[in-house]
């Protein structure tokens, strides 16, 4: 179990008695190759309580978290979300712009989307991918302004597996399917898609209007731990911080844990022994090559299918849930797994979600419980600060991860601290709009 540290008052660098009021003169952020001031204190960070008596309260959400010698300055993390913005797998303005802003205003971790490790494991044409090394600059460049913020900068590496070469969401093409929700759309070979290049743990599409996958042979399987290797390989050489393996929403690695979706008769298949190898072989591999940095692992710990995860009288597993997601945490610990970023769906196409505020809490909670000296991640219609709060002091988890609302609000950890009644450290260039929230009380 690696090294984690729970900072009760104070960060690297900041100094529990200091004041705000520390620079002298515009420094620069150091190891940026561009000039970029430096704030007193990092962006998203507590005040000195010293001079803020509020802060002396106990937030967990503006608690600094340590993971391997990394550390995240609070607990509030940019979740990986698809983009549908690259070509040829590559990095742009789009990509600097979206997850930059978010490291502006506070954000202690900030993940791309899911980036995809081979061509065709990518979701659709248009997603980000760290396959070739000329994917390596656009990848550095994000990585360094991100840094200039003094946030850490995280990668999701995936394969989309029977669920790749796909349209856009905005290009379904207008169909919709039985729930009356859009249904994915095949992406072709005009569209810049690979159809019959589809691949899975067999040949089990996930729905009717999907690609039919093949079934990936031996070989091809150990090409895809080949493939996660040297995808971490270059995020190191990119200056990730910290990388995540995509492991759940019926992708690649979660086709091969379910037995949904994994048909197979070999040793990838069957008990629940087979089913996990492919993940922990991918984890075992990127470990080695990731040196001594954070690892995640994304996981959907229930598929939301009609009845038990495990057949009461055979004892054979019929779909993958809560039991199977805590049997494999533990694993993925041992492998060398820091945290296990919790999430569900995306594997059993007539899944009903009950979607409510923090509805994917109770698998974190689950997790957290069943495997303690395990980080874990939250993630799922946690919208406000008190909602996160409350979940950190309940101890459901150690950290939460935003979407869909840092997409409304990017200045969502800033507004956090003035909801909670704190107050951090907003980029000193922005400072001027921030002088009510920073009143001493």
């Amino acid at each position: 179990m690696p090294s984690v540290i729970i900072h009760q008052s104070s960060i690297i660098g900041v100094s529990e008695d200091s004041q705000k009021e520390t620079l002298d003169g515009n420094l620069a952020v150091a190891g940026v190759p561009y000039f970029v001031p430096r704030s007193p204190n990092p962006i998203g960070s507590l005040l000195p309580s010293s001079g803020y008596p509020q802060n002396s309260k106990d937030v967990k959400l503006f608690q600094p978290l340590t993971i391997r010698g990394r550390t995240l300055k609070n607990r509030v993390v940019v979740s990986p979300m698809c983009q549908f913005s690259a070509k040829d797998g590559m990095f742009s303005d789009w990509h600097l712009v979206h997850l930059g802003a978010f490291a502006v205003r506070g954000a202690a971790l900030v993940f791309t989307e899911e980036t995809a490790v081979s061509p065709k494991g990518r979701i659709s044409p248009e997603d980000t991918g760290i396959y070739s090394d000329d994917q390596i600059p656009g990848l550095r460049r994000v990585a360094d302004f991100i840094h200039s913020q003094e946030s850490l900068f995280g990668v999701q590496i995936g394969h989309a597996g029977r669920k790749a070469s796909t349209m856009a969401p905005w290009c379904s093409r207008g169909t919709m399917n039985a729930l009356g929700k859009k249904a994915y759309s095949v992406a072709l070979p005009s569209d810049g898609g690979w159809p019959g290049e589809v691949y899975g743990p067999s040949e089990l599409p996930f729905g009717p209007e999907m690609n039919q996958p093949k079934e990936m042979s031996t070989d091809h399987v150990a090409q895809i731990v080949e493939s996660f290797v040297a995808a971490a390989q270059r995020c190191l050489e990119a200056g990730v911080d910290v990388l995540e393996i995509h492991g759940a929403h019926g992708y690649l690695l979660h086709e091969f844990t379910s037995p949904l979706s994994n048909l197979r008769k070999d040793e990838f298949g069957g008990s629940f022994e087979n089913r996990v190898r492919l993940p922990l072989q991918v984890v075992r591999g990127v470990r080695k090559v990731w040196e001594n940095r954070p690892l995640f692992y994304r996981m959907s710990v229930s598929e939301y299918k009609e009845g038990p995860e495990k057949c009461a009288q055979s004892g054979e597993w019929l779909q993958w849930g809560p039991g199977q997601s805590a049997m494999l945490a533990r694993l993925l610990t041992d492998e060398g797994v820091d945290l296990i970023d919790c999430s569900s769906g995306g594997n059993w196409k007539e899944q009903v979600i009950p979607v409510g505020p923090g509805y994917q809490l109770p698998f974190a909670r689950h997790v957290k419980s069943a495997v303690p000296d395990v980080l874990v991640g939250a993630v799922g219609l946690i919208t406000t600060a008190t909602q996160a709060e409350e979940a950190l002091q309940n101890r459901d988890c150690d950290l939460v991860l935003f979407g869909r609302e840092v997409l409304r609000n990017s200045e969502f950890a800033l507004d956090a601290a003035s909801e909670l009644g704190v107050v951090v450290q907003p980029a000193v260039q922005y400072e001027a709009a921030y002088t009510r929230q920073m009143r001493r009380r």
